[in-house]
């Protein structure tokens, strides 16, 4: 079975917040913010038809619907961590975003933002 991520607590997520919006960033708070916000969507939204690949710290899979048990799933959003951390916290828009989302059902940007 898979490991399911775990929001962080509200303050720990508050102060890597601070460190990124300051530009000062370590990659253990890009890929916490990141674990974080991917938890929370998965929270949002539990499900197995689309999968988010937030590269290079991890993938979820989201949204009710067709599940997908080999290769590829029929939708997939994939983006780096500061992307996904903007579009997740609102910062930028996901039509603003350079996002790679190919298949049905592969924007997310109704369920955003989530922080």
């Amino acid at each position: 079975m898979a490991h399911r991520l775990k929001p962080l607590a509200p303050e720990e997520f508050a102060a890597i917040c601070h460190r990124i919006d300051a530009g000062d960033p370590s990659r253990d708070d890009l890929k916490a913010a990141t674990k974080h916000l991917l938890a929370l969507l998965t929270e949002k939204a539990p499900g197995n038809s689309v999968e988010v690949r937030i590269l290079p710290f991890a993938a979820v899979q989201c949204l009710a619907g067709a599940r997908h048990t080999r290769g590829t799933p029929p939708a997939v959003v994939e983006m780096d961590a500061p992307t996904w951390i903007a579009v997740a916290r609102g910062r930028l828009a996901w039509k603003d975003a350079k996002i790679s989302a190919s298949g049905e059902r592969s924007d997310l940007s109704p369920l955003l933002p989530l922080a």
